[in-house]
């Protein structure tokens, strides 16, 4: 009997294939240097502008100071919390990085005045800031926005001190998930397998012999199963929370509140989710019946859904090769393009090995008046490169939009935050099908962009919005939840979208485990809203027909805090109707049919 290696710790991982956060500070001393002086500016900030905010020169410096001190913050919080996304393992990681928190909230607090005495301003006195202060205009928009739910100075106040403590949910979680939760080991044919999250997340989730991928996802599930009990708990938590904050605020309903978060009305919201659980849902399931049958499958399990449809075809790339497939996939929207992102090939952007107690999935991030850093896993698969490009369109968005906004209003609403990432997937597919000479390297480029691009946004983590609003429509009902009552509802979801056409086996129920998002409001469902502007962007370039487009998505880039549909108006996309969503639900119905002719063509 023979057992497959573990993941190495940190400190055994080639440090090229970490990130460098010795950009950030050179040094512990500076670090520790950096910090002192945070909790000094807070404290000035306070002794300088505390009840003296009374005309619009003070409170344009004062926004401008603001945004300095957050800067510093950014900094903070990167070295200490990347080093703990890396290893959760890292005690005095995590040490630190609560050191920062700590800090974080000390300089909140010298700060709470100022959001408070903006608010209580008159439509008028603001827009004298604005006129003082061009610059500020993105942020005094979003304080009068604000206004609409002001408690006043002391309610806030109060609301203020439980933010920490409202987080912790969210560090349950994934602590039990990353640190403290073991998989035991499975067997396959007299072989034995090792299982961790990042592994059946990374690996066996995608594996190509069917026993084994079968196997590993009976042995996940029954290892998560254990803890569903505490998890459930711990997210009920949450969302007690949320709904509580909706009560004071005076909304009916915890979404509507989240929603407000994001500048979105309901139908938005509604729209997303509708569409797709009906629309999109019978293309799906003719693509999912379709690998089946190609793959010569006796069934289609839930296990089975992020299969290849021609795995042989693939050939393995090395994050070294993944520079070429991205610079020439996104060589169409101009030099520029590809110049904000190069660096992350020279510079150690990417932390990209696998190791112990790093977190699964990726993500992009920046660290204030820096550059991105960007956290993955790789596998030396095409799939990687799909992941790697998405998360550069996040960092060359937050590149652009910092450096064309004041730092404390450059971050998009969450409603368009994932059309960068989602469209740079796109831009790859479109090169891979304009350089395919044959018949199956065209099937193979469509098929990865459903496996990779739209599988992904627009239906796990759709499933997992859908999901979340049965949620909370118990907790606006009045009622509680169990562990068995997500499972229900997950498993509903499931059955809803897939039909007949995938067998929802036992374990698939559990999926409401695995996501963090539900930690993060409604960001569940934006991924598939952010790719319906990015397809609909990426259509009117490809079709040629709109000689502004690329220039209109590049100006999209630039953008900090703005109403998502002014945003997309900017991109040349309007989401105030169905068009967008129904255009890119064609498109995908288009490409399975192309997928279902090509493999006819090949026999």
């Amino acid at each position: 009997m023979t057992t497959e290696n573990q993941f190495p710790t940190r400190d055994q991982v080639n440090p090229e294939a970490t990130w460098d956060l010795s950009q950030i500070f050179k040094t512990e001393a500076a670090f520790e240097e950096s910090l002192a002086d945070y909790k000094a500016k807070g404290q000035a900030f306070n002794d300088q502008y505390k009840d003296k905010l009374t005309d619009p020169e003070t409170i344009a410096a004062a926004v401008l100071a603001a945004s300095d001190i957050q800067v510093i913050g950014s900094q903070l919080l990167h070295y200490t919390f990347l080093a703990v996304e890396a290893d959760r393992t890292n005690s005095q990681a995590s040490l630190k990085l609560h050191k920062v928190s700590n800090a974080s909230k000390d300089v909140a607090e010298n700060m709470l005045f100022f959001q408070n005495a903006l608010l209580e301003k008159s439509a008028e006195d603001l827009a004298e800031v604005k006129e003082i202060a061009p610059e500020t205009s993105d942020f005094i928009d979003e304080i009068h926005r604000q206004q609409a739910i002001y408690l006043g100075s002391t309610i806030e106040d109060v609301l203020f001190q439980f933010n920490q403590a409202h987080d912790q949910n969210y560090e349950i979680y994934n602590n039990s998930k990353l640190a403290d939760m073991t998989f035991p080991d499975f067997e396959v044919n007299g072989k034995t397998y090792p299982l961790s999250f990042v592994l059946y997340e990374d690996k066996y989730m995608f594996e190509e012999d069917t026993d084994i991928r079968r196997a590993a996802f009976d042995a996940f599930s029954a290892e998560l199963a254990k803890y569903k009990n505490t998890f459930a708990t711990t997210y009920y938590g949450h969302v007690l929370q949320e709904k509580a904050q909706a009560n004071i605020r005076g909304f009916e309903s915890v979404i509507d509140y989240l929603l407000f978060s994001q500048d979105v009305d309901r139908e938005l919201y509604d729209r997303q989710i509708n569409v797709i659980m009906e629309e999109l849902a019978p293309v799906m399931r003719k693509y999912i019946t379709h690998v089946k049958e190609v793959r010569g499958l006796d069934k289609m399990t839930y296990a089975d859904l992020k299969i290849s449809l021609d795995p042989t075809f693939s050939k393995p790339v090395s994050f070294k090769e993944s520079e070429a497939y991205v610079k020439q996939a996104t060589a169409i929207m101009g030099d520029d393009y590809f110049k904000e992102i190069a660096p992350a090939y020279t510079d150690r952007w990417v932390d990209y090995a696998q190791n112990v107690g790093k977190s699964t999935g990726g993500f992009a991030t920046i660290a204030g008046h820096v550059h991105p850093y960007i956290l993955m896993s790789w596998t030396e698969q095409l799939s990687d490169v799909y992941t790697l490009i998405h998360e550069l369109g996040h960092a060359g968005q937050m590149s652009r939009a910092e450096a064309n906004n004041l730092f404390i209003s450059s971050e998009p609403s969450l409603y368009v935050i994932e059309a960068p990432s989602t469209f740079n997937e796109l831009l790859l597919t479109g090169y891979l099908l304009d350089n395919g000479e044959d018949d199956r390297t065209q099937r193979f480029a469509l098929a990865n962009m459903l496996t990779n691009t739209y599988f992904h946004n627009f239906i796990t983590h759709l499933l997992e919005a859908a999901y979340q609003r049965e949620v909370y429509r118990l907790i606006d009902k009045g009622e509680a939840f169990t562990a068995e009552t997500l499972s229900e509802l997950k498993r509903g979801v499931l059955q809803d979208f897939w039909g007949d056409a995938v067998e929802i086996n036992p374990g698939a129920e559990l999926t409401w485990m695995r996501q963090p998002h539900y930690y993060m409001g409604l960001y569940s469902y934006t991924y598939s809203a952010g790719l319906t502007i990015a397809t609909q962007a990426f259509l009117n370039i490809r079709s040629g027909e709109d000689d502004q487009a690329i220039e209109n998505w590049n100006n999209f880039l630039k953008l900090g805090r703005m109403n998502p549909v002014k945003a997309a108006a900017v991109a040349g996309v309007d989401i105030t109707t169905a068009a967008p969503l129904e255009n890119t639900i064609a498109f995908l119905n288009d490409s399975v049919n192309a997928i279902i002719d090509y493999s006819n063509k090949l026999g």
